[in-house]
C-alpha cells in the first residue's frame, strides 16, 4: 500500500516554517527589544498581564474592550514558559505571523500553485502593515493566520477543520465571524447562479454548510461570560460608542468604505502590484504544460471577493478608527489573486514581483505624502526613540515632578513594565494637546511642574487637502482628527519654557517647564545651608547656567 501524503505534507509545512520564522526572525531583530507601542501599552499588554498574573479573562488594570481572550491568554503562556519581556512578547508575535505566511502559502499552494504561494508569502511578509503586525501585539495578524488556515480547509472541503479553525479565529477576534458568514452566504447563493462559467469546479456544501455557523456559540458564550463580569456585552460604553454607536453615519461609512478599498488595493505601495496585475489583464495568458498557465478557479476568486466584500462593508460601518490592521485578513487574499495574475500572463513576472516587494520595502522607510496611522510602516519605531529619549531625560531631571501629558505618554510614565521608565511619575491628564485643552490646563498650572507634549499623529510636510476647511471639519467630526499646538505654542499657553526638544519625520515631542518646577528643582541642587533661597544664591546660580547648558534643543533650527 502507498504511504499516506500527509507525512511529507507535514514535514513540508515544518520546512517552511522554520525557513519564514527564520527570515522573520532576522528582519525584525532590531525591532524586538522595543518598548510596547500605543494599542499594546493602552490595552493588549495590561490585559495580558492581568491574564498573566491573576488568571482573570476580564482585565482589571485596564477597561475592557471586550475582545476575545485567545491572544491574551497565548502571550500569558509564552511569559510563563520564559519570562515577561519585550523580547518574549514580539518573538511570540514573530511566530504567530510565521504561522500566519504558513497558512497563506498553502492556501495560495491549493487555489493557485507553489510559484505564486511562495512570490505571495514574500510580498505580504514585506507589504509594511504585515511587517508591522508581526510584533506588534495586537489581535488581527493571529486572527487573519487562523482565518487563511480556515478557508484552506474549506476548499479542501474538511469540513470538521472548517469548524476549528474559524472557532479560534473568533475567539482571536470577534470580526473574523464574518469570514464564515460569508462563506455561508456564497452556499446559499452560488447555486442559484445561472452562470455555468463561474460554477465550473464548485460544489455546493448543502447542509454541510451549517457548520460555517459553528463559531457563532463560542463567541456568544465568551460575550455572555463577559457579561456576567462585567454588566455590559461589546466592551465599555466608551469603546462600544466610539467603534459602534458613533460610525453609522451615511456619510462617514461612504468615507470610511473609500478609504477601505484604498487600504485593499493602495496603501503602502500596493498599489504598485494592482497596477502591474491591471496592465497585465492586458497581455495573453502565457503558455503552459498543457495549454495556458491556469487561472485560479473562477469559483474560488469569486468565493474570495464575496468574503472581501462583506469584510470592506462591514469594516467601513463598524470601528471608530479606520485603522489598515483590520484588513489584515483579506489584503493577502487579494495579494494572491494580483500574484496569481502576474505569474499567468508575465513573462518577466518573477521581476514584476521583486519591483513590488521592492516598493513595500521603500514604504517601510519613506512616509507617504498624507497622515496615516503610525503603527503602518517604521514610522512607530521614531516614536517609541523619540518618547523614550524624552521621558528618561524627565525621570532623570525631574524625579518627582507632577507632569501634564496625554495618552499614551500617561500611561509610559506611569506603567515601568512598558519599558519607557524605571520608576513610575506623577501624571495630570488631558485629552490632547489641542489650543483649548492647553488653555483649560493653564488655568490649573499650579497643579503640575512641568509638560510633555508630543504629535499624536503623524504630520506630512505638505499636507493633502489641507487648506480645505469642509474636509478639516469632516475629519474631525467623523474621525477624530484635531490638531496639536506645536511646542513654542503649548509652552507660551502654559506659561513655561521649552526645556527639551526632539524631532523626526512628522513627528516632534518637547518638554515644557514650569517656573516653580525650575526653583524646585534648583533648591534640590543648592549647595547653601538649608533654607537658602535660589534667588540669592551663588551656588544656584551656577547650577542653574550648568543646567541650562545640559537643557537642549535637539534640532539647531527649530520650525517652532
Amino acid at each position: 500500500m502507498a504511504p499516506a501524503p500527509t507525512a511529507p505534507r507535514a514535514l513540508h509545512a515544518a520546512f517552511v516554517f522554520a525557513i519564514v520564522s527564520l527570515a522573520l526572525f532576522a528582519l525584525h531583530a532590531p525591532l524586538l527589544r522595543l518598548p510596547y507601542f500605543w494599542d499594546e501599552a493602552g490595552y493588549y499588554i495590561p490585559a495580558a498581564r492581568d491574564l498573566y498574573l491573576t488568571g482573570s479573562l476580564i482585565p482589571h488594570s485596564t477597561p475592557s474592550n471586550a475582545h476575545p481572550p485567545l491572544v491574551m491568554a497565548y502571550l500569558a503562556a509564552c511569559w510563563k514558559v520564559a519570562g515577561f519581556s519585550t523580547l518574549v512578547t514580539h518573538s511570540a508575535m514573530l511566530l504567530l505571523a510565521a504561522f500566519a505566511l504558513l497558512g497563506l502559502f498553502r492556501l495560495a499552494e491549493r487555489i493557485a500553485n507553489r510559484e505564486v504561494a511562495m512570490a505571495s508569502v514574500i510580498c505580504t511578509a514585506l507589504y509594511p502593515v504585515f511587517f508591522m503586525q508581526s510584533t506588534l501585539v495586537q489581535v488581527d495578524l493571529a486572527a487573519a493566520a487562523l482565518i487563511f488556515w480556515g478557508l484552506l480547509a474549506y476548499f479542501d472541503r474538511r469540513w470538521w477543520m472548517v469548524t476549528l479553525w474559524f472557532s479560534l479565529a473568533v475567539l482571536a477576534k470577534e470580526t473574523a465571524l464574518l469570514v464564515p458568514l460569508a462563506l455561508f452566504a456564497w452556499e446559499l447563493v452560488a447555486p442559484r447562479l445561472r452562470s455555468k462559467r463561474i460554477l465550473e469546479g464548485f460544489t455546493p456544501a448543502g447542509w454541510k454548510s451549517a457548520t460555517l455557523l459553528v463559531p457563532l456559540p463560542p463567541l456568544t458564550l465568551w460575550y455572555a461570560y463577559h457579561y456576567s463580569r462585567t454588566g455590559y456585552i461589546f466592551g465599555n460604553p466608551e469603546f462600544f460608542r466610539y467603534n459602534v454607536q458613533a460610525t453609522t453615519n451615511p456619510l462617514r461609512v461612504l468615507l470610511a468604505l473609500l478609504m477601505r478599498l484604498w487600504q485593499l488595493i493602495g496603501y503602502m505601495n500596493l498599489g504598485v502590484l494592482t497596477v502591474a496585475a491591471l496592465l497585465a489583464m492586458l497581455l495573453p495568458p502565457l503558455p503552459g504544460p498543457n495549454g495556458e498557465r491556469p487561472r485560479i478557479a473562477l469559483h474560488i476568486q469569486f468565493t474570495l471577493l464575496a468574503v472581501a466584500a462583506v469584510y470592506v462593508l462591514a469594516m467601513s460601518i463598524v470601528g471608530g478608527a479606520v485603522l489598515a490592521r483590520y484588513m489584515l485578513p483579506i489584503v493577502p487574499l487579494v495579494i494572491i489573486v494580483l500574484v496569481s495574475t502576474l505569474w499567468r500572463r508575465v513573462r518577466f513576472w518573477r521581476e514584476a514581483i521583486a519591483i513590488v516587494a521592492l516598493g513595500f520595502v521603500l514604504a517601510l522607510f519613506i512616509n507617504p505624502p498624507y497622515g496615516f496611522t503610525l503603527e503602518d510602516n517604521l514610522a512607530y519605531r521614531d516614536y517609541i526613540q523619540l518618547h523614550m529619549n524624552a521621558e528618561r531625560f524627565l525621570q532623570a531631571r525631574y524625579p518627582t515632578a507632577r507632569v501634564l501629558t496625554a495618552w499614551p505618554a500617561s500611561g509610559e510614565l506611569t506603567q515601568p513594565t512598558l519599558g519607557y521608565v524605571a520608576r513610575p511619575m506623577q501624571v495630570v491628564s488631558l485629552e490632547n494637546f489641542t489650543i483649548d485643552e492647553l488653555m483649560s490646563a493653564a488655568e490649573l498650572r499650579e497643579s503640575f511642574d512641568v509638560a510633555l507634549v508630543f504629535s499624536t499623529k503623524y504630520e506630512p510636510p505638505h499636507p493633502w487637502l489641507e487648506h480645505w476647511e469642509a474636509w478639516q471639519q469632516i475629519k474631525a467630526r467623523f474621525f477624530g482628527y484635531h490638531r496639536d499646538a506645536p511646542p513654542a505654542l503649548a509652552a507660551q499657553l502654559l506659561g513655561g519654557d521649552i526645556v527639551y526638544a526632539e524631532r523626526r519625520p512628522g513627528q516632534w515631542i518637547a518638554i515644557i517647564e514650569l517656573p516653580h518646577a525650575l526653583d524646585a528643582n534648583l533648591a534640590h541642587y543648592c549647595d547653601a545651608p538649608p533654607g537658602c533661597h535660589p534667588d540669592r544664591s551663588a551656588a544656584i546660580k551656577a547650577k542653574q547656567a550648568e543646567w541650562r547648558n545640559l537643557l537642549f534643543l535637539r534640532d539647531s533650527v527649530s520650525p517652532w
